[in-house]
C-alpha cells in the first residue's frame, strides 16, 4: 500500500499530508500506518517530521 523506498515514501507521505491530513499521525490512524516504522524509515535519509508545516524535512 506504501512505498517501500525511502525515497518514494517521503514523496507519498508529504503529499498526503498536504493534500488531505492535518497532520501526520491523523495520516498514520486513517491509513492504519505504524508511524514509528515510517519515521525510522525517514530518519534513514535524514528527515523528520516538522509539525509547524505538516511535512517531513
Amino acid at each position: 500500500m506504501i512505498p517501500k523506498d525511502p525515497v518514494m515514501l517521503l514523496s507519498f507521505v508529504n503529499t498526503q499530508l498536504r493534500d488531505f491530513y492535518p497532520d501526520f499521525e491523523a495520516l498514520c490512524k486513517d491509513k492504519e500506518l505504524d508511524s514509528r516504522k515510517i519515521e525510522e524509515k525517514l530518519r534513514s535519509i535524514d528527515y523528520e517530521y516538522d509539525s509547524k508545516s505538516n511535512q517531513f524535512i
